[in-house]
Order: structure tokens, then C-alpha cells, then sequence
């Protein structure tokens, strides 16, 4: 099964039809030379954009994306549509669009009013959304696309973002039976500490806002296609929507038309990045997975911004398109040209990086392309809802968003070379952080029976919900660097049997843990005199057979990366696991990120390299190295190829050396 392409292209609308069929044209030739399936049409974005188009702007753009669409299908193209704007991405300077129409503005939590983006309760946006989206649909395009400005964060120039506009403040007192201002429902929301009963029930006028005005447009769109068009959706960070209350299957629900529904999950940077961003990239999709239903389709997006290996090298478009085919994705949704380029042959390095990148693509679809395999690893313990139970430590919504990101759990693991999955029921389960506060006690205790890694911010929450006794410790408790006396600031950890120091001399806070009878300690926590301070890593098989490993330290993303610190937590995973050890750890390299799954009988690890020097990959397995494992290289833009793999008892060597941005991929 070949790799998918979906190219996002605009024809520019404009008084020249026959330019306009002159740029589809052009365009149809350079999907044939590329390998590109579908165009997914883009109208009115960025430097095109004037307001939300009614009136003789709408019947321009119109005409160009039937002229466009007529024109790529007679060539063979399935074609898609994607309007730019639902409530709006940003203002830049697009002032007084929303009065003409008569749009309600969006509101930010400070009382910023936009000018170009609209609120999701006003009724005449609601109004023009559907008459627009259901106007396209009778062309009968494949999917329809709603953009990710469908939400509340991030609309420029507006802190945080809209959601406190004056008709949402009136759905809020509906709900809550409370007429309150602005001011003093953000100051509730954002209060530090236990959440305030306002957070859930304005997050909950948020969630019915969007899923009301997704289920009338689903509506629109199959009566006006006739049935023949589907909804899809591109979403933003998890973290961000958390604390927009979002309910995943309940949005998708009210998207679905005839059961189908697309989903393009954002996972990649818009321009050049480190190597290591690889693992936010795999964790990103295999997360996102698992909240929408399995009939829908993922066509992750490839974006670059604003466009051409100017902004993103190939070498790192290339890397990205391999992980979101490892993901399983339905299609690779490419959003490499400018949007005002009006005219596809003007970049011949995309299609070249598109030729290029289609060998190990068609290698990865044909093992990878079928959403029924599983992904297996340490399983990350977060949920779509943790920004509504968080504590809060700042008065701000992107303190609640930092609370319910997943990156510092997830990027420690992979970065450390220790697969991680999505599945509740996997043996070992990471939880980390304010995401402790979203479990139930009863989840708690089902987890706390098999094996579990705490940092020292959820075993304190652990602790002080009752179940200290389960993960070996009598207390927990948080200690901030502006806490401790001069004398007693902590600075490093030791390890105790072999005396080799780690440093915490940047952490905000470590829990001072206190071991219960038998709890083993790893590590101690030491004073800039040597002194001790406390344990900084415990490990305790409980009553339940469950096996605990906890960390002192809080923020796993300002701990120095060391090969140290990759032994301590493959022990520690190790440990976890206990007698039924099943995980391939991956060493031989700072950053080397792995990804594991299992289909038809198969096992497949595959291994990116996020460093920039190559690496000598080494796999820890916890059994004999199997007898006939297959290996192959996935270098940068070239060709699959077969390589050579060294036993060393329960070890596998790879022979050669993986490049930056590299993939090896290992099957047995």
C-alpha cells in the first residue's frame, strides 16, 4: 500500500477565470510528477485573507474552487476543501470585519476585544458558517475542513485567547444559576490551588458552544453534498485544549456525517527544530489516537511556515512524514508551498523532496498503514480533562495548560530510549505531575497493582490521598528552592552504589520523601556541602504486587540528560515491570527515540536519531535477542536498506551508524 499524499494548495480567487484554470491545470501536472493523490484546496488564508467572505468576495472564491476542482478531477485528483477561517486564527490589522457582518468578537480573559475573530455563541456567525461551509459542500468535495482556529486559544492579539465574551458570560449564568463579570470568573478559574467549581462549568458552556455549532454544521454539510462530503477536523496542542474543556468523542460525534469523520492532528513544528522534537512528534500522534473513534481517518500535517526548505530543511520535513506514517495515518496531509505562490511549478524542490521521500514512505505504509496495530511501551497516564482538575500555581489559563501537558513525562522517556503508548492497560503506566489530581481513587489503586513511575509531584498527591503506604512512602512533601535554608538548598543527587552525582540545582521544587519499611532508596539528594537532604529515587513492591518507582525531582524537563540518567530510569522500568519484563530499551546514543508496535505476530521497534552526530544503536531486551530479527536504514531522503545486526547475549547492535534524523527499523 503506497504512502498518501494530500497536497494543501490555494487557488487564488480573482477576475481572471482564465487564470484561475490555468493555475489549477499547472497544478494537476505537478501532482502527477510528485505522486500526489489529493489537493485539499485552501481558500482565502494568510495574505488572502480579507474578513470572512460573503457577498461578491464568497462568490469569487466560489467559482475559482469549482473552476479548480473540475479541473483536478478530470485529472484524476480526489479533491478536498479547506476554508481558512471559522471564528478566525488572528487580526493582523483586519479591522472592522466583524462589524460588517455583524459578528459578536471573541473576548480574552483580560478584556481584549478582537477585531477579526468572532465568538463561537454568536448566532450570525453560526449563521454565515453553515451557509458558507454548506454552499462549498454542493460542489462535493471529499472532506470539508474545519481549521485549528476552531477553539479558543491562541488568537492573536488576544491573551490566551477568546471565551469571555458577553454571550458567553450569559451561557455561563444559565448553566451556573451565577451572574458574574469577566474579571472575577477568570480570577476564579485561575485561583492557585484546588479548582474552583467555576473552571468545570465554564469549561462545560465552552464544550456545548463547539458542539453545538459542529453538530448544525454536519447537519448542513450532508444535506447540502447530498451525503457525499465529510467533516474533518484539525486540532491544536492537548495541553491547550485541556483547558478548553474539550470532549474528544463528543466533538467527533457531532463532526461525524454517515458515520465518517477525518482528523488532522497537529504533531509537527513549523520550522526548523532540534532532532529531539522527534518525540513529541510520535507521542503527539500515538495520544492523539486515542481520542478519536477508530473509524475516523488521521491525515497528520506536514507543515512548514511560511514555506520551503527556507523555513524547515528536507532532511526534517522527511523525518516528520516518517513518523506520522508510523503512526498508521489514513494519508500526509503537505503543507510545504507558500499560500500566496498562486502557481505550484514555481517550486520544483518541493516535488523533488516529495519524489525523494516516497521510497521509505511506500516501505513504512506497507508495514505500518493499518491502524489495527498496537502500539506497546510505558504507558502514559494523562487525561483530556487534567486542566480541569489541576491545582493551579499561577493565576493564569497557560499555567493550567503547563499542568496538563503531557511533553515533560513523555519527552523524558523517549528521549531516554524507552518506548511509551496510549493504552490504560499497559503494565507499567507513567504518571507524573498535576495529572495525578484527574484519576480517581479507584484508578489509582488499579494502577498502583502493576507497575508505576511517579515523580515527586504526584507521589505527594498520592501520598496526601491515602496511598503513601502503596508506592513505600510515609510522606511526601514539596520543597521550592525559595523554601529551603541556606543551608539545607539541595544541589545534587548521588547514586548509591557507585557514588555517581546527578545535578537537581535547577529544579523549582523535589518532594522530600519519606521511605516506608522496605522501600528501597536509589539515590540520595545532597546539599551543596555534601550534606544529605533526602531520598531521590525509591523503588517498593506494595501488598497489591505492584511495583513503584518514585522520583523526587518535579520538573523532568529541566533534569541534565546524561547516560546516568538513562540507566537510573531503565532500572527503574526494569524494576516496574517486575517478573514479566517485555520492553526493548534503547541505548548506544544520547536521543535516540524509539517507537514500538505489534501487528499480525509481528514486533517492529523503529528508532529515530535525534541527535546530530550518528549513533551506534544498541537494544536491551529483556530475553534473548531473537534469532531472526530484520533490520533496515532509513536514511534521510533515500532508499530503504537492509542492515546488519550483532548479538551480544540479550543485546542487538546495529553494525552501521544511524544518521541524524535517521530510522531504523528492527522486526521479528
Amino acid at each position: 500500500m503506497p504512502a498518501r499524499y494530500h497536497l494543501r494548495f490555494q487557488i487564488h480567487a480573482g477576475p481572471a477565470p482564465t487564470r484561475v484554470a490555468a493555475d489549477a491545470t499547472e497544478l494537476a501536472g505537478v501532482c502527477a510528477e510528485a505522486g500526489v493523490s489529493e489537493v485539499v484546496l485552501l481558500t482565502g488564508a494568510e495574505e488572502a485573507f480579507a474578513g470572512h467572505p460573503t457577498g461578491p468576495a464568497e462568490d469569487a472564491w466560489f467559482e475559482a474552487a469549482a473552476t479548480a476542482r473540475q479541473i483536478l478531477a478530470d485529472a484524476g485528483l480526489a479533491v478536498s476543501l479547506n476554508p481558512w477561517v471559522t471564528v478566525g486564527h488572528a487580526d493582523r490589522g483586519r479591522h472592522g470585519t466583524l462589524d460588517r457582518l455583524g459578528f459578536a468578537p471573541m473576548v480574552s480573559p483580560t478584556g481584549q476585544v478582537a477585531a477579526a475573530q468572532a465568538s463561537f455563541a454568536c448566532p450570525q456567525w453560526r449563521a454565515w458558517l453553515l451557509a458558507h461551509y454548506g454552499r462549498f459542500a454542493e460542489l462535493g468535495f471529499r472532506v470539508l475542513w474545519l481549521e485549528d482556529d476552531f477553539r479558543y486559544h491562541n488568537h492573536a492579539p488576544l491573551e490566551w485567547g477568546g471565551g469571555f465574551e458577553p454571550l458567553m458570560l450569559d451561557r455561563f449564568a444559565a448553566l451556573s444559576g451565577q451572574a458574574v463579570g469577566r474579571a472575577e470568573l477568570v480570577a476564579a478559574v485561575t485561583a492557585p490551588g484546588p479548582p474552583h467549581p467555576w473552571r468545570a462549568q465554564l469549561q462545560q458552556v465552552w464544550r456545548d458552544a463547539q458542539v453545538e455549532v459542529a453538530a448544525a454544521l454536519a447537519a448542513e454539510v450532508a444535506l447540502r453534498s447530498g451525503g457525499r462530503s465529510t467533516l474533518g477536523l484539525m486540532s491544536s496542542g492537548l495541553d491547550a485544549h485541556s483547558v478548553e474543556g474539550r470532549d474528544w468523542p463528543a466533538l467527533f460525534d457531532a463532526l461525524a456525517i454517515r458515520g465518517r469523520v477525518a482528523h488532522r492532528p497537529h504533531f509537527a513544528p513549523y520550522s526548523d527544530t532540534p532532532g529531539r522534537e522527534l518525540s513529541r512528534q510520535l507521542w503527539s500522534l500515538e495520544l492523539q489516537r486515542a481520542l478519536r473513534p477508530g473509524a475516523a481517518r488521521s491525515e497528520p500535517e506536514i507543515e512548514n511556515w511560511p514555506h520551503t526548505a527556507w523555513s524547515k530543511s528536507d532532511t526534517q520535513t522527511w523525518s516528520e512524514l516518517a513518523a506520522a506514517q508510523l503512526a498508521g495515518s489514513h494519508a500526509l496531509l503537505l503543507n510545504l508551498h507558500p499560500m500566496n505562490t498562486r502557481r505550484a511549478a514555481r517550486h520544483p524542490q518541493v516535488t523533488a523532496l516529495l519524489r525523494r521521500s516516497r521510497p521509505a514512505l511506500d516501505w513504512l505504509a506497507d508495514r505500518y498503514g493499518d491502524q489495527a496495530a498496537t502500539t506497546a511501551g510505558v504507558g502514559l497516564a494523562v487525561r483530556p480533562d487534567a486542566a480541569t482538575h489541576a491545582h493551579s500555581t499561577r493565576a493564569t489559563l497557560t499555567a493550567l495548560a503547563a499542568a496538563a501537558d503531557p511533553a515533560p513525562v513523555a519527552d523524558w522517556l523517549l528521549r531516554y530510549g524507552v518506548p511509551v503508548t496510549a493504552d490504560p492497560a499497559a503494565p507499567v503506566q507513567a504518571l507524573f505531575g498535576q495529572h495525578a489530581h484527574a484519576f480517581t481513587d479507584d484508578r489509582l489503586r488499579a494502577l498502583l497493582g502493576e507497575g508505576l513511575l511517579l515523580d515527586g509531584t504526584a507521589a505527594e498527591i498520592l501520598v496526601r490521598r491515602g496511598h503513601g503506604p502503596l508506592i513505600g512512602l510515609t510522606d511526601a512533601v514539596l520543597v521550592s528552592r525559595e523554601q529551603s535554608d541556606g543551608d539545607q538548598v539541595y544541589a545534587e543527587e548521588h547514586v548509591l552504589d557507585g557514588g555517581v552525582p546527578l545535578s537537581v540545582n535547577v529544579q523549582p521544587a523535589l518532594a522530600r520523601l519519606a521511605p516506608a519499611p522496605g522501600a528501597q532508596v536509589w539515590t540520595e539528594i545532597r546539599t551543596p556541602d555534601g550534606l544529605p537532604w533526602g531520598p531521590g529515587r525509591t523503588a517498593f513492591t506494595n501488598p497489591l504486587g505492584g511495583r513503584a518507582a518514585v522520583l523526587a525531582a518535579t520538573a523532568l524537563e529541566l533534569l541534565p540528560c546524561d547516560d546516568t540518567g538513562q540507566r537510573l530510569l531503565h532500572r527503574a522500568v526494569r524494576y516496574a515491570e517486575g517478573e514479566r519484563p517485555a520492553l526493548p530499551l534503547v541505548t548506544g546514543g544520547p536521543l535516540l527515540i524509539p517507537h514500538l508496535s505489534h501487528t499480525d505476530g509481528a514486533t517492529r521497534l523503529a528508532i529515530a536519531n535525534g541527535s546530530a552526530d550518528p549513533a551506534r544503536v544498541r537494544l536491551r531486551l529483556p530475553h534473548a535477542a531473537p534469532t531472526d530479527p530484520e533490520a533496515t536504514l532509513l536514511a534521510p531522503l533515500t532508499a530503504p536498506t537492509p542492515v546488519e545486526l550483532r548479538r551480544h547475549g540479550a543485546e542487538l547492535a546495529l553494525a552501521a551508524s544511524l544518521p541524524h534524523r535517521g530510522w531504523l527499523v528492527v522486526e521479528w
